[in-house]
């Protein structure tokens, strides 16, 4: 019979901030845990649960250039995009009745787990876009919403991100756990990626995020207690301090390699015909290069761009675990105090609509300035956000214009991405069970060691797990 087991997925918490954290601390001390490459959430999450790198299971960052679909699609929701041998089929192949709640890790869509939370808007056809969550089953939808109310999608990322949405993530676990009782519930909680991404960690303001998330996790940390759970703290990443974005489709254009077409006078990024573009994603960025006769061209290019650290080709990819074909033909990653955009238009007249908006499917890349109000204008951002919300609830068509562009860029002070050079900057483990908190830690052994936590030992000589 297995023990229950609690896995809380603490976003960017370091050893810098765990003295604000004394209801963490009550699990004992942390260890280093050494990520994979690129440092970012969906890849780091997919390893935690596959035991492979992204080489294995395929996440290679938060989003890629979808060769098959000539798209790039960033944030998507589906399970079986994640390659390998998961948790929970290792957990059942011995104890095939094992039961997973997760409660907003990422890939939650069509997983194969018994209770399954996810933020997920309402589109509506007149474009309107309201809060909501999916669940599995569908009535959970209507339990979790008649207890805690809607989902605070507007908290969860943009320029309002903040506690409210770690808070009715937590609430929702604490539910999950009394009433439904998984064996293994997964819960993760961002709530530090928002002031450290806009301030940096050196700012006082990230010692608060870690302090007000640490009164939110004291009742969670209770009721999993009450399950007779064990319970896991880990992180994926740290977030260190930055000051500089990085255009490199900016410099793909100039040189000619990058194209674009023209609609209502907006460009947008032409990836059939382009020679080569980057995926941005933080302080990584794939890049890929249509024909193999410009990967040494392109290479040199990428390596000769301030801001550029390194440049991984097919040799570096195989020796970082990327080496997938969904990565592109080179890796870049930034120097340590850069970043990158993006952006690929030359003149801001020019940029799509969609730029100023808190728009994470529709861009080429991650774009963390949609966690500001406009810095070049704020409260011309917030009165042009304001009247969209009046034409919104008026019933008219609207657009949230409310995010800067570079002078957006130039605000951001916190990155991450790449493997961290001092462990006090680098993602934690904190576990428990007093058998366990030796370290560091890596990402590839978290799968056998929440396994062992549960007292489930897979048959010997299972390579899947």
């Amino acid at each position: 019979m297995s023990r229950p087991l609690v896995v809380l997925d603490v976003v960017g918490l370091t050893p810098r901030l765990l003295p604000h954290m004394p209801n963490l601390a009550r699990l004992g001390p942390a260890v280093p845990l050494e990520p994979v490459l690129p440092a970012v959430t969906c890849p780091v999450q997919s390893t935690f649960l596959t035991g492979e790198p992204p080489a294995g299971h395929g996440i290679v960052g938060n989003g890629w250039y979808f060769r098959d679909l000539g798209e790039v699609f960033l944030w998507r929701q589906h399970n079986a995009l994640v390659q390998g041998d998961k948790l929970w089929h290792a957990a059942r192949r011995v104890e095939p009745g094992y039961t997973v709640a997760n409660v907003c890790w990422w890939y939650a869509m069509g997983a194969d787990v018994d209770w399954t939370v996810t933020p997920r808007p309402i589109y509506y056809a007149d474009g309107r876009k309201e809060p909501d969550c999916y669940t599995f089953p569908p009535a959970l939808h209507d339990e979790l919403q008649d207890a805690l109310g809607p989902f605070p999608l507007f908290t969860y990322w943009g320029p309002g991100a903040g506690l409210p949405s770690s808070a009715w993530i937590a609430r929702a676990a604490e539910r999950i756990l009394a009433d439904k009782r998984p064996d293994l519930t997964l819960v993760y909680l961002p709530h530090l990626d928002y002031d450290l991404q806009r301030y940096g960690p050196s700012d006082p303001r990230a010692a608060r995020a870690a302090a007000e998330l640490d009164t939110v996790l004291g009742p969670l940390l209770d009721a999993a207690e009450a399950r007779g759970a064990t319970t896991v703290v880990l992180s994926e990443y740290g977030i260190t301090d930055v000051s500089r974005p990085v255009d490199v489709n900016r410099m793909l254009r100039a040189e000619g390699l990058l194209n674009v077409y023209t609609q209502d006078g907006m460009e947008y990024l032409d990836p059939w015909t382009s020679r080569a573009f980057c995926v941005a994603d933080h302080q990584v960025a794939h890049v890929y290069v249509r024909d193999a006769q410009d990967v040494s061209t392109v290479r040199k290019l990428c390596s000769g761009l301030d801001g550029v650290g390194e440049v991984l080709d097919a040799e570096g990819k195989r020796h970082a675990g990327l080496d997938h074909e969904r990565s592109g033909e080179l890796v870049l990653l930034a120097e340590p105090d850069a970043w990158f955009t993006y952006y690929y238009w030359l003149d801001d007249a020019r940029a799509p609509d969609f730029a100023r908006l808190v728009e994470i499917h529709r861009k080429p890349g991650y774009d963390p300035a949609e966690l500001f109000f406009d810095p070049a204008g704020p409260g011309a951002a917030k009165a042009r956000a304001g009247l969209a919300l009046l034409r919104k609830k008026l019933g008219m068509r609207y657009l949230m214009s409310a995010v800067g562009l570079d002078a957006g860029a130039r605000a951001v002070k916190g990155s991450h991405g790449l493997l961290p050079a001092d462990p006090g900057d680098g993602p934690v483990w904190l576990c428990g069970d007093p058998d366990l908190r030796t370290g560091p830690v890596k990402a590839t052994e978290v799968k056998q060691l929440l396994l062992r936590l549960a007292g489930l030992h897979p048959a010997a000589g299972d390579a899947r797990t």
